[in-house]
């Protein structure tokens, strides 16, 4: 299947695209410009020479729905629709912690996902996995960071996100210094890790819970 996958749930926007199902092209770009200004540049720019294949050909369009910035959210939310609009291809949407959470598929401890909501805030999440794959997913929430520490029931856990950057210091006094942290060049969201349900599931874009609506969780909420 090829897919086109984006984020642009926070400053730094992430773009990935599947040819038959693999990872074909990947860039995360972080600048002052806005979302706006770089985005439809950056997508111009992968096909066909770097993608390997036409935009025309590409099977569905996903991107990341929230929680996170209500502007950067609409923008790249509303990018997807056109495209596909315009292909008449199917569009759909996955929670932009997906995006942090399950690049860590392989981590044998819980991975708790921050992303920094301000306002002494994170959108969080704690994904269990087993052997690769996801067995459960706490409910996504907005909370102090103390308490999405302590949504992770062990002080091992590995955070992830740029709320557990934010939140650094305080996890480890809370964890006692016990807690795993995510390399620092894997706490942004990952347009190819939001894009995995899409790869293993035939239905992904049909499914009523994939539906391409804004998730804010708390709404007009900006991460800036």
């Amino acid at each position: 299947m090829n897919i086109l996958a984006l984020s642009t749930a926070e400053p730094g926007c992430s773009l990935a695209v599947f040819h038959k199902g693999v990872l074909a092209y990947e860039s995360f770009w972080q600048s002052r410009l806005t979302h706006s200004r770089r985005l439809l540049s950056m997508i111009t720019a992968v096909f066909p020479d770097r993608a390997g294949f036409d935009l025309s050909q590409v099977d569905g369009f996903l991107a990341a729905r929230g929680p996170g910035s209500f502007t950067g959210l609409r923008i790249g939310i509303s990018t997807v629709m056109g495209l596909a609009f315009a292909t008449s291809r199917p569009a759909a949407g996955a929670s932009s912690l997906d995006g942090i959470g399950l690049r860590f598929a392989h981590a044998g401890v819980p991975v708790c996902a921050m992303m920094d909501a301000r306002r002494s805030q994170v959108y969080c999440a704690v994904y269990h996995f087993e052997n690769g794959l996801l067995k459960h997913k706490t409910p996504e929430k907005v909370c102090p960071p103390k308490e999405a520490i302590s949504m992770a029931q062990t002080p091992d856990a590995l955070f992830a996100g740029s709320g557990a950057c934010a939140y650094q210091e305080m996890i480890r006094k809370h964890t006692r210094s016990r807690a795993v942290f995510a390399p620092t060049d894997m706490h942004h969201i990952s347009a190819a890790a939001l894009a995995r349900p899409a790869l293993l599931s035939s239905d992904f874009f049909a499914a009523p819970e994939n539906t391409l609506t804004p998730t804010y969780l708390r709404p007009g909420s900006e991460v800036n």
